[in-house]
């Protein structure tokens, strides 16, 4: 099921609902769709705990909601449903457009809205998503720097599959349970209770700005950008004929960097490449600070080198040894056409466990499972 269906159906879920009496506001249908990026979709236990918590369901009304819960899971839908809430696009959207601004006061948008009275339309994001990065205009770049924000808030945020206590709601931990009910003379007053923890990933990514990216560059370091600001121990690098680490220029309390600083800043933009002597920089500089068995390593670039391969592998050999896993994103991954015969790919291939595309969004969201994996 796509992002967009998903509202949808939340969108009608919360009209059924209302029909029974359970108040759910706007507000309340942003906050569930937030929640359900956070829980595994196919985890029905997990999804209705999920949404009871997030629209704020009362006690009274939980019966309810857990009986049109298993009904609507089921496909059901009840037939003397209002025809206002049976099908309610224009809500449907404006849940999206809340729910996917993280870190903004839902109070403010709901009143902006309401000041320009905008009816929601069409959104070109299923578009968006699927455009390579070298043919987006200039009219694409604020809304796909906003689905990048996005999905860089989605990873930073995913779920593990480790479970850790928590004080609200969650599995029932029966060992924990008991634990607890020894100290209290066998009387059970409170069911100990275990969730899957959210982990920040650690990740050390090295991107080339070299002039064969260019077509790509602005993007990636949106999307790059906006994963160190949600994943604060992320760390950033630039290469092309040189390294440079880009995340003093990022920590908090700095000016808001943008691709247009870093291009500025950074020795070379758009010039030539050398990623083997780069990567052996990286090896004699940072590699022992930076890498342990619980980084992940992410190298982006399409492979393009002119400098010495042997020192590429040699270099790929020694972060391969130290890192939890090595991944390589390549636009030119995303061409049907693609073959990894260039020298500089060939060369780092052997220490390279996923070879990628990334030249689109869509590209990009895969990241999420490799990472988790």
């Amino acid at each position: 099921m796509s992002e967009r269906d998903l509202i949808a159906h939340l969108a009608r879920f919360s009209g059924i609902l209302r029909a029974r009496g359970v108040r759910t506001s706007l507000s309340d249908e942003a906050d569930a769709a937030l929640a359900l990026t956070l829980v595994d979709l196919s985890d029905r236990d997990e999804v209705r705990r999920a949404l009871a918590v997030a629209l704020k369901v009362l006690p009274r009304d939980r019966a309810v909601f857990r009986e049109l819960f298993d009904r609507f899971w089921a496909g059901e839908e009840p037939a003397d449903l209002p025809p206002d809430e049976r099908r309610s696009p224009d809500r449907a959207a404006a849940a999206r457009r809340l729910a996917l601004r993280p870190g903004r006061a839902r109070d403010e948008i709901l009143e902006r809205e309401s000041e320009r009275g905008d009816t929601p339309g069409y959104s070109p994001e299923a578009v968006l998503r699927g455009k390579p990065f070298e043919e987006c205009s200039a009219a694409d770049l604020a809304e796909m720097e906003r689905l990048l924000t996005r999905l860089a808030w989605k990873l930073a945020t995913r779920r593990s599959r480790r479970l850790v206590p928590t004080a609200g709601r969650g599995r029932v931990d029966p060992r924990r349970s008991f634990r607890k009910a020894v100290e209290t003379d066998g009387e059970l007053l409170r069911l100990a209770r275990r969730a899957r923890a959210v982990e920040e990933p650690r990740l050390v990514v090295l991107c080339d700005t070299s002039g064969s990216m260019e077509p790509h560059t602005r993007f990636l370091l949106s999307f790059l950008l906006s994963l160190k600001r949600v994943a604060p121990s992320t760390e950033l690098f630039a290469f092309n004929t040189r390294l440079v680490r880009l995340t003093p220029w990022v920590s908090p309390g700095k000016l808001g960097p943008t691709p247009e600083r870093l291009a500025a800043g950074v020795p070379d933009w758009s010039g030539g490449t050398r990623i083997g002597e780069s990567l052996a920089e990286f090896v004699e500089r940072y590699r022992d600070e930076l890498v342990d068995h619980r980084t992940i390593v992410v190298i982006v670039s399409d492979g393009l080198d002119r400098g010495d391969t042997e020192l590429l592998a040699g270099a790929m050999r020694a972060i391969r040894s130290r890192a939890r896993k090595v991944i390589w994103l390549n636009p030119l991954v995303g061409d049907p056409r693609f073959e990894p015969t260039q020298r500089g790919m060939e060369a780092a291939l052997p220490y390279v466990d996923v070879l990628a595309p990334a030249h689109n969004l869509e590209s990009l969201e895969r990241l999420i499972p490799m990472v988790a994996a």
